[in-house]
């Protein structure tokens, strides 16, 4: 039998993007806690610090959006992003499965990118909605975590074609 999840009736633009704005935050909250195991986890040194740097930024972004929430007289809590949960708790069977640390750094990566992927499409729609409700002062201070999320996403990109996947390669 399949599970049907009733959210609060979404009848405008407006909705969606407090929807929207929430979900975010939820993700945002969920990495806060996930990113700590995964800096544990890591071998590399560059690849840790990439991830402290990017604990910082989420505890940044998630602070931008209690502010823009509040602007907007939202509650951002309520809602859970089932959705990052469920990337989370599959990064952490994945580095329960792994048993090479260079490996690890590899997997470690490819997780942190989907998580990435992830948050990009979800403030790439939420800058679009805010542009398009006239609120051009909160698309720009969205457009600013996006920028961050592309840049981690590129730093762990480098980290990954640059030198941690042939390191891995050479296990085989």
């Amino acid at each position: 039998m399949q599970t049907i999840i009733k959210y609060n009736n979404m009848k405008t633009m407006k909705d969606l993007f407090e929807h929207q704005l929430k979900d975010l935050y939820s993700v945002e909250t969920q990495l806060v806690k996930a990113l700590p195991v995964m800096v544990k986890k890591g071998n590399d040194s560059e690849l840790k610090q990439t991830l402290k740097n990017h604990l910082k930024e989420t505890k940044q972004h998630k602070s931008r959006l209690e502010t823009i929430c509040r602007e907007l007289n939202i509650a951002p809590k309520g809602e859970t992003c089932k959705a990052m949960a469920k990337l989370i708790k599959k990064t952490n069977r994945i580095i329960a499965k792994i048993e090479d640390d260079e490996v690890m750094d590899v997997g470690l990566i490819a997780e942190a990118q989907q998580i990435e992927h992830y948050e990009i499409s979800g403030y790439g729609s939420a800058i679009r909605y805010a542009k398009e409700l006239g609120y051009r002062n909160i698309a720009k201070r969205l457009q600013e975590t996006l920028d961050e999320e592309y840049e981690s996403d590129n730093k762990l990109n480098k980290l990954a074609e640059g030198r941690l996947n042939k390191k891995a390669i050479y296990l085989a």
